[in-house]
């Protein structure tokens, strides 16, 4: 039985640093509405990334960056060649790399567009993933972003004298898509934009390669602001871009420590609720490497997938009773076949952010949480299917057919 890799690839960031610089002439083309017609920035573009997806390495090469406030113009932003194929696995917990610059109007742009060059006949590709344990590279397919490019849509605003930092969440295991049995990787990227100027951080210090996400409520269930993996030598960790509190509100964190082999002694989920974000500043939750105990169980079958590509994403949820509050906890992708998913059988472990530290836990002890999951499989033409598992008292198994 194949099992779904239970490490995850967290976002990537673009960030377009927009500094309005004095007495600099308009950029024919830019585009720039909204702000002075004298008044202009530079773009500066950074890429950050977090490891992994049951990928050794994920490598994407991007030809350029476009800015419109319209649709119709754009601003070309150039990235150097010499920069050739980035790692995005290389790029974890605030680590980024520059891409280019371009000066920019002020005003209010509507669109930003991600170009990445093609690949070509022969390995080394342009953009690629090594599955892990793998010897040769699989190249993405990426057909759109040669063309068109990526779109992420605004508003952005880039005020006179002014910085304007805009991030890219780019969510690369979301985006990744196995084309079912044609063994073809599709890159189809699911991006959020953030303005850094509103954005803050939240670091701490946990196990290391727990995975560690920004979380917030909204009518459609959870929804994953952004994430990382905890160091693998130090546990420590930042999620990064996440919107201020007065803007974006409180996040929830979710601690999810790596799992070791089915049935065998892990740790429980660990969650710290409202937690405040402050632009410009990093919130701390504090050390919580001291971790409840839990047996690790599993839910697995198989899931049959119509059409093309043929792959559909999972999705494990888990509902706090006790403050109506449901977490992402899991996902993976996977085709046609079976499925495995690890999930602790006890907990989760809740607290209540404090700027005293270190924050007091106590486990969910309701009885309809403990071990009970709710798992969504959604295939490539949004057909969905959700069944619940409990694993409290051993593993679980269940199966899904999607059918547009």
């Amino acid at each position: 039985m194949r099992r779904i890799p239970r490490t995850k690839l967290q976002p990537a960031a673009l960030i377009l640093a927009c500094a309005a610089v004095a007495g600099v002439a308009v950029v024919s083309g830019c585009g720039g509405g909204g702000g002075g017609g004298t008044s202009t920035g530079t773009a500066n573009v950074v890429l950050a990334d977090s490891p992994s997806c049951g990928y050794d390495h994920v490598y994407v090469t991007v030809d350029h960056v476009e800015i419109s406030s319209d649709g119709n113009s754009w601003t070309t932003i150039p990235v150097s060649p010499s920069l050739g194929r980035i790692d995005l696995l290389n790029l974890s917990n605030g680590a980024l790399i520059s891409l280019g610059q371009t000066p920019l109007s002020a005003g209010t742009y509507q669109q930003v567009r991600l170009v990445l060059l093609a690949n070509g006949n022969a390995a080394p590709w342009a953009n690629s993933v090594l599955l892990a344990g793998a010897t040769a590279e699989t190249p993405l397919k990426t057909p759109s972003g040669q063309q068109s490019g990526y779109k992420i849509k605004g508003p952005f605003t880039v005020p006179a004298g002014a910085m304007a930092d805009l991030v890219l969440d780019f969510n690369a295991c979301k985006s990744i898509v196995v084309a079912g049995a044609s063994g073809q990787y599709l890159l189809k990227p699911v991006v959020a934009a953030i303005a850094e100027q509103v954005s803050g951080k939240i670091s701490g210090i946990t196990i290391a390669n727990s995975h560690v996400y920004a979380e917030q409520q909204s009518s459609s269930g959870p929804v994953v602001v952004t994430g990382t993996v905890a160091d693998p030598q130090t546990g420590a960790f930042t999620l990064w871009p996440i919107l201020q509190s007065g803007a974006g509100g409180m996040v929830d964190v979710v601690i999810v420590p790596p799992s070791p082999a089915a049935g065998t002694a892990g740790y429980a989920t660990y969650i710290v609720q409202n937690v405040p974000v402050t632009a410009g500043a990093a919130t701390s939750i504090g050390t919580l490497t001291t971790l409840a105990a839990s047996t690790i169980n599993t839910v697995s079958g198989g899931v049959t997938v119509s059409g093309s590509p043929g792959a559909a994403n999972l999705v494990a949820d888990q509902t706090v009773t006790a403050t109506s509050r449901t977490y992402e906890i899991e996902s993976a992708s996977t085709t046609t076949g079976p499925f495995s998913i690890a999930l602790a059988a006890s907990g989760p472990w809740l607290g209540s952010y404090s700027a005293t530290l270190p924050i007091v836990f106590t486990e969910d002890m309701a009885g309809a949480d403990a071990g009970v999951y709710s798992i969504t499989a959604t295939d490539a033409a949004d057909t969905s299917s959700t069944q619940l598992a409990n694993v409290s008292a051993g593993s679980a198994s269940l199966g899904f057919v999607l059918a547009p």
